[in-house]
């Protein structure tokens, strides 16, 4: 289950929030900070957000733009008192999962978790897959986008300008480095990662 960071500058709320999430199983990291919430968290691995609309220093809408502008594979759930729900609505058009208004609905929370949770896991899946897909060379990018539009070893080598045995040995480096053992997992994992969607 991935964490839930809390992030709120009111300890009240923080108290309670947590108490219902850990009631709910989950396992909960609290930041009454919101500066503090961009400059430590881990950005990049599985998580929720339950953010604050109103905070000082950072409030909601910058944390959230920053967190778009990292590419952080966080889902994000907005809590808003009455007055934010037109802001929230608009955080949600900019892909924050839903916004939750205080005081929280037990089993509202519990709903939009499980949104959220989904949303994670495929966010990090992407983004893990995409980092191993910079680790691959030009050359080996040029092959995997060859294999990928179906193209066997010698057709790649003419199009390439390169023998059959180079062709062998970047296939099978594109392979070991995207983790796949075979042309169908990787298309499904290029499919599930964005990468050459056409």
């Amino acid at each position: 289950m991935p964490v839930i960071h809390l992030v709120d500058d009111d300890s009240d709320v923080t108290d309670s929030c947590q108490f219902l999430l850990e009631t709910l199983g989950y396992s909960v990291t609290v930041w009454n900070d919101s500066e503090q919430f961009v400059q430590q968290a881990p950005l990049h691995e599985e998580g929720v957000v339950l953010l604050d609309m109103r905070m000082p220093k950072l409030d909601g809408r910058q944390v959230h733009q920053y967190l778009k502008e990292q590419q952080s594979t966080l889902a994000v759930i907005f809590l808003s008192g009455h007055g934010d729900i037109p802001m929230a609505v608009e955080q949600v058009k900019l892909g924050a999962i839903d916004f939750l208004q205080k005081p929280i609905d037990s089993q509202q929370l519990a709903e939009t978790l499980e949104q959220a949770r989904l949303q994670t896991i495929k966010a990090t899946e992407r983004f893990l897959i995409q980092q191993r897909y910079e680790t691959l060379t030009p050359k080996e990018k040029d092959v995997c986008g060859y294999v990928l539009q179906g193209l066997i070893n010698r057709e790649i080598a003419e199009v390439a300008c390169v023998s059959v045995r180079t062709v062998e040995v970047h296939r099978s480096r594109v392979m070991e480095k995207m983790a796949v053992r075979n042309l169908a997992e990787l298309m499904s994992t290029m499919q599930a990662a964005q990468l050459f969607a056409d």
